[in-house]
């Protein structure tokens, strides 16, 4: 799918002075714990847009009277150098952000679940439908229907299998040299075998894509955390993090090989 995003619009130049020129003399993309000075300078550009942006609303947990409930959200910041040869940085969000996986100054998700008229949504609303006929029955309170509910659930179990696999089948990840590798065949070689729920919506997959099918070179990489976490203590608002190894250590094996 195209993307719906602009490049304009996502990509975000430095200012080209001897001080940045410098700053990026040398460097050469690594995973290292130490965050790099062009990334503290992108994530002071990203925050500040985080705190003044008026075009979306998302409860952070930060500020009183916003509606919906409090989710933090991972966010990271890739340096890159166009083919052009201009400077700059790429930001992306986890997941969702106010609900939706496209926004202005934001890469574009590698898959689009929400994208209008696609199987997940269909594949979502049978499964709705076989919770709301379960419920229905078990409500009955009937030993009749035991055998029906039974069906029912392995139907559920069934589709909601198959629905995942289908997820996952969309997910495919670029390297340097533009070689593809699917999400599951990411994780075949793992311990568990198959890729968890959520892999290939982390910040990092998700630039390092925009970057590589773009001819962009990535540089740094820095992921923080922003917002309140109920459900995590580990995470802090404003703190820095290397990406994730449950859902994003097979996938950056490739796309950095």
């Amino acid at each position: 799918m195209q993307d719906l995003i602009d490049e304009d619009s996502v990509f975000c130049p430095f200012e080209e002075t001897a001080e940045i020129n410098t700053l990026a003399e040398g460097l050469v993309f690594s995973l290292k714990e130490e965050v790099d000075p062009l990334c503290l300078l992108a994530v002071d550009k990203l925050q500040f847009h985080l705190q003044h942006q008026q075009d979306w609303i998302h409860n952070f947990g930060l500020s009183e009277g916003i509606e919906g409930m409090v989710i933090g959200k991972m966010f990271g910041v890739l340096i890159v150098r166009t083919k052009a040869g201009r400077l700059g940085y790429l930001a992306a969000f986890s997941g969702k952000l106010a609900g939706k996986n496209h926004h202005s100054k934001f890469v574009p998700p590698i898959f689009d679940g929400l994208e209008q008229g696609g199987f997940l949504n269909a594949g979502m609303e049978m499964l709705t439908q076989l919770n709301e006929k379960i419920n229905q029955l078990e409500s009955y309170r009937n030993n009749s229907c035991e055998d029906e509910i039974h069906s029912l659930k392995s139907l559920r179990k069934q589709h909601s299998h198959s629905l995942q696999n289908k997820i996952f089948e969309q997910y495919h990840f670029l390297n340097k040299a533009g070689e593809s590798k699917s999400l599951i065949q990411a994780f075949e070689n793992t311990s568990a075998g198959k890729p968890p729920a959520g892999a290939g919506e982390c910040a990092a997959p998700k630039l390092l894509q925009y970057a590589f099918s773009h001819e962009m070179e990535p540089l740094a990489l820095a992921e923080f955390w922003w917002g309140l976490s109920p459900k995590s203590a580990n995470w802090k608002h404003g703190h820095f993090y290397q990406p994730c190894l449950e859902k994003c250590a097979p996938i950056l094996a490739h796309m950095l090989n």
